[in-house]
């Protein structure tokens, strides 16, 4: 008798101790269920919203048109008129005649009063460039840098004495060294 009251005590205490657990579970179940629509609803708000700041497709036309054309009439203004100079042969610094340049160069200038005074000082142009090249050394104008800077410095020096335009580029068109 004692065993079928003890029987009976498991079966009673079995289902009372689960059922406690159950809602808990259930509880926890709910609540991620809610917060993971909650998560979706609010990703979905926010494409909604990306979507509606995105400019249409109209706009996005028309803006890469007007961008076009703003290019294609700043290419006309960028390019300058080019003047060609005569070739520069010169002995590098430091080489004691055994390493020599030569260059041939074009001055890109902006305007048309620019050329006229490029043509009288001409003379003088051809005598700065013959001294800034002479000065530099064979590792100076053997490297990208070097010739980068050497069209630098011939420009702001150039453009040191010009009164009516300024050379906005120098190009080398030929450049040996040896």
């Amino acid at each position: 008798m004692a065993e079928e009251k003890a029987a009976a005590a498991d079966v009673s205490s079995g289902p009372s101790g689960g059922s406690g657990q159950k809602p808990i579970l259930l509880i926890a179940l709910a609540v991620i269920n809610m917060l993971v629509v909650a998560g979706v609803g609010f990703m979905l708000w926010q494409g909604k919203k990306k979507e509606a700041a995105e400019p249409k497709i109209d706009h996005v036309i028309a803006g890469e048109a007007e961008a076009q054309h703003k290019e294609a009439t700043e290419e006309k203004e960028i390019i300058g008129k080019v003047v060609p100079l005569e070739t520069f042969i010169v002995n590098l610094a430091g080489a004691k005649g055994r390493k020599i340049l030569k260059v041939n160069m074009e001055l890109e200038v902006k305007g048309e009063h620019s050329l006229g005074e490029i043509d009288k000082r001409k003379a003088q142009i051809r005598d700065i460039i013959i001294i800034i090249l002479s000065s530099k050394s064979y590792d100076e104008v053997s490297s990208r840098e070097g010739q980068d800077g050497l069209k630098t410095e011939i420009k702001d020096t150039i453009n040191s004495f010009l009164v009516q335009g300024k050379i906005s580029n120098v190009f080398f068109t030929e450049f040996i060294y040896n």
